[in-house]
């Protein structure tokens, strides 16, 4: 699991990434995850991207897309997968897929289905 070394002391990124997690189809406020790391907001955002590779935000969203892959393998409407992964909508969906995985939630479910 990733972890923070501030001061000397060894901080984990874990209980963020459990949040995160167990939490992706609701609003996810990064002061709440600095808060579980024992983490400032800044620094959070700083060892974040250095132990992660990539900004809360975007690991955010990389997540939500990879769950509402799965849901939508499983048949799930677009619609209803937007808000199960914690899109605002089925537009926003579309968006971030399409930016992710270079198709809509749509192309990537005909896909899929074809090759099952």
């Amino acid at each position: 699991m990733a972890t923070v070394v501030e001061g000397t002391r060894r901080r984990s990124l874990a209980p963020a990434l459990e949040h995160i997690h167990q939490h992706l189809g609701e609003p996810i406020r990064l002061e709440l995850l600095a808060q579980l790391c024992g983490l400032s907001l800044w620094r959070f955002a700083r060892v974040f991207r250095q132990r992660v590779g990539t900004s809360p935000y975007r690991y955010i969203n990389e997540q939500r897309i990879e769950h509402a892959q799965a849901l939508l393998r499983q048949g799930l409407p677009a619609a209803r997968v937007a808000s199960e992964v914690g899109f605002f909508d089925q537009s926003h969906l579309n968006r971030r897929f399409k930016r992710q995985c270079g198709m809509t939630p749509g192309q990537f479910q005909s896909a899929a289905e074809s090759a099952a």
